[in-house]
C-alpha cells in the first residue's frame, strides 16, 4: 500500500535514489529488524547474520529492507548505574520495532535478537503488529576453556567472590576473565536469553532447531537463510503472531523452561508477551506448570552442561519430545514453518548416549526450576529458584539493605553471617529504576562459599546465572507500598515453599505501622527515560509492562 499507485511516486522515487528498483519494490517488503551492536558478544555478529538472512527474503521473491534497534549487556552493565537501562531497553526495543514496522507498512518482520532483552522486547514488537513474522535468535557462545575445564561467564561472576575470600589470586581471576568469553554468541549456560530462546522456539515463533545453533558455528548463516525463504511462505500462509501465541503455546513454553531449570526472568518476559498479545496469564499459572514438570536438562547455572550440548544432544526439539512422554504438551499449537508441536515432538532426533536431558523416568527433580510465593512479604506474590539446590525452607534474621551496592560492600567486606537472609529493596521496576539483576552479590555469596547458608530477596531481579536460595520479583515493591519496606535488620524471614509463602515474623499491626512510616528513597532520575519508565511501569507480578 504505501508503495503501490501514481500517488505513491513519491515513496518510490526515495527508494530508489538509494538502489531499490521497479522490479524490488513490487516483491512483499520484508522488514529485518536487526538488534546488532559492537557493545557485546551476544549481538555482535547479528550484521552478518542478517545478510544471509536479506540473501534468503531475495532468493524467496521478497525484498530486505533492514533496521537497528538498541541493545544493552546484562552482563557488561552488571552491578553498576548502567543496569538500570536494561529492562527498560525491552520496552523500548518493543517501541522501536513497532514504530518502524507501523511507519513503512512492512508485509512481513523478521526480528534477530541475541541478548537477555532483545529477544522479548522482539516478540512482544511481533505480537503488537500482529503481521507474518518470525523472530531468530543468534544463538549462544561457545564455553571457554581454563585449566582444563569448560568455564562460562557464571565462573568469573563467582570468581570475584572467591577472590573477595582470598580463595583465588589477582593473576588467576585474570587468567580466568581472558578466557571465559572466547567470541561472538549469548550466555553459553541455561541464563536468561538461552531460556527465552528455547522458550520462543517452544512457542512457535521461532523456527524450530533454529535457536540453540551456536552462534559461530558454520550452519548458523544456513538457519539465517532458511529463516529468510521462510518468512515469504509465512507470508503466503497469512500466519500471524495471533495464531501462534495462545494460551496452550505459552503453557509449553513455560513448561520447557521449568524442565530445563531455565532463569527466573521467563516469568516477567513471558507476562510481558501474553499482555502484548492480548493473552491472559497470571503468577499461578507458572506455579502449576512448574511443580507439574519434571527438571530434566542438566544445564548450567544448576548443572554441568551448556547450550552447545545442548544442541549436540538433540536441541529444543528433544526438550519437546520430552514434555510429550510427560504428558505436558499441548500437542496442536501451531508454529512458524506450520508444523504441529506435535510433530517436532515425533521428529526430534537424539544422540545416542547424550545426558544433557535425562529422561522422565530419570529426573534431576520431580519438579521444575521455580515456584511462586505470596505471604505477609509478597502480597502480589515472588518468584523462588529452586534448581541448582535441594532448600525448600530457610528461617533466618535479616541483613537489609536499600540498595544493590550496599549488599554488595558487606558481601566484600565479609560481613554477612550464615544462616541469614539479606534483604535489598528499592530495586524493583519503578523503584530502581528499571529492576536490576542481582547476580554481582549472588555470585559473590556462592563464591565466598555462603550459597548453601544464606537465603535473599528482593523486589529486584535475578540473572539467569543466579543460583542458590533466593526468592526475586518481590511485589508490591518497596516504593509502591511492598510490605518489604518494612522489614528491619534482625527481623525473623521465613521462606517455606511447601506452603507457597514468603513471610516476616511480626503482628500484623506492627507491619501496618511500618508501612505507614516508611520513607523511601527519593526518585534517582528526575528526568529523561529513566524517569518517564518509572513513572509508567507496572507491577513485576504482571511483566513489569508500561502503559
Amino acid at each position: 500500500m504505501i508503495l503501490d499507485g501514481p500517488d505513491r511516486a513519491g515513496a518510490r522515487a526515495y527508494l530508489k535514489g538509494i538502489g531499490f528498483d521497479d522490479e524490488a519494490l513490487s516483491r512483499p517488503i520484508v522488514g529485518i529488524a536487526n538488534t546488532w551492536t559492537e557493545t557485546m558478544p551476544c549481538n555482535f555478529h547479528l550484521r552478518r547474520l542478517a545478510e544471509r538472512v536479506k540473501e534468503g527474503v531475495r532468493v524467496a521473491g521478497g525484498t530486505p529492507m533492514e533496521f537497528n534497534t538498541v541493545a544493552i549487556s546484562d552482563g557488561i552493565t552488571m552491578g553498576t548505574e548502567g543496569m538500570r537501562a536494561s529492562l527498560v531497553s525491552r520496552e523500548v526495543i518493543a517501541d522501536s520495532i513497532e514504530l518502524v514496522a507501523r511507519g513503512h507498512m512492512f508485509d512481513a518482520v523478521i526480528a534477530l535478537s541475541g541478548c537477555d532483552k532483545t529477544i522479548p522486547g522482539a516478540v512482544m514488537a511481533l505480537a503488537r503488529l500482529d503481521v507474518p513474522s518470525l523472530m531468530l535468535y543468534g544463538g549462544s557462545i561457545a564455553p571457554g576453556r581454563w585449566r582444563g575445564r569448560d568455564v562460562t561467564i557464571q565462573d568469573v561472576f563467582e570468581g570475584i567472590g572467591a577472590h573477595a575470600a582470598g580463595d583465588l589470586s589477582d593473576d588467576d581471576l585474570a587468567d580466568l576473565e581472558a578466557h571465559a568469553s572466547p567470541g561472538a554468541g549469548a550466555c553459553g549456560g541455561q541464563f536468561t536469553a538461552n531460556t527465552m530462546a528455547m522458550a520462543f522456539e517452544v512457542l512457535g515463533i521461532s523456527p524450530m532447531g533454529s535457536s540453540m545453533v551456536p552462534a559461530e558455528d558454520g550452519k548458523k548463516g544456513q538457519v539465517a537463510e532458511d529463516c529468510g525463504g521462510l518468512i515469504l511462505e509465512v507470508l503466503e500462509r497469512d500466519l500471524r503472531p495471533s495464531r501462534i501465541i495462545t494460551t496452550e503455546s505459552l503453557e509449553n513454553a513455560i513448561a520447557a523452561g521449568a524442565m530445563s531449570g531455565g532463569s527466573t526472568n521467563l516469568i516477567l518476559h513471558l507476562l510481558a508477551v501474553a499482555h502484548e498479545a492480548g493473552v491472559p496469564l497470571g503468577l499461578d499459572d507458572f506455579d502449576r506448570i512448574a511443580w507439574a514438570t519434571p527438571l530434566l536438562c542438566d544445564l548450567k547455572p544448576s548443572g554441568r552442561y551448556v547450550a552447545t550440548d545442548l544442541y549436540r544432544a538433540g536441541g529444543v526439539p528433544l526438550v519437546v519430545r520430552r514434555l510429550k512422554e510427560a504428558g505436558l504438551l499441548h500437542e496442536g499449537t501451531v508454529t512458524v514453518t506450520g508444523q504441529a508441536i506435535l510433530e517436532v515432538a515425533d521428529a526430534a532426533e537424539e544422540s545416542e548416549g547424550q545426558d544433557v536431558v535425562r529422561s522422565v523416568s530419570e529426573p534431576i527433580k520431580p519438579n521444575g526450576g521455580f515456584a511462586i510465593l505470596r505471604g505477609n512479604l509478597a502480597p502480589e506474590g515472588c518468584v523462588v529458584k529452586l534448581s541448582g539446590h535441594d532448600r525448600t525452607e530457610h528461617r533466618g534474621p535479616a541483613r537489609v539493605f536499600e540498595h544493590e551496592e550496599d549488599a554488595f560492600e558487606a558481601v566484600m567486606a565479609k560481613s554477612i553471617r550464615p544462616g541469614e537472609v539479606v534483604v535489598i529493596r528499592n530495586e524493583g521496576p519503578a523503584g530502581g529504576p528499571g529492576m536490576r539483576e542481582m547476580l554481582r552479590v549472588t555470585a559473590a555469596l556462592v563464591g565466598e562459599g555462603l550459597g548453601d547458608s544464606v537465603a535473599l530477596m528482593t523486589d529486584g531481579r535475578f540473572s539467569g546465572a543466579t543460583h542458590g536460595f533466593m526468592a526475586g520479583h518481590v511485589a508490591p515493591e518497596a516504593p509502591h507500598g511492598g510490605p518489604i519496606a518494612a522489614v528491619r535488620d534482625g527481623d525473623t524471614v521465613v521462606f517455606d515453599v511447601a506452603r507457597r509463602e514468603l513471610n516476616v515474623d511480626l503482628p500484623a499491626e506492627e507491619l501496618a505501622a511500618r508501612l505507614a512510616a516508611y520513607e523511601p528513597p527519593p526518585p534517582k532520575y528526575k528526568n529523561g527515560v529513566l524517569a518517564k519508565y518509572a513513572k509508567q511501569v507496572g507491577s513485576a507480578a504482571k511483566g513489569a509492562v508500561t502503559s
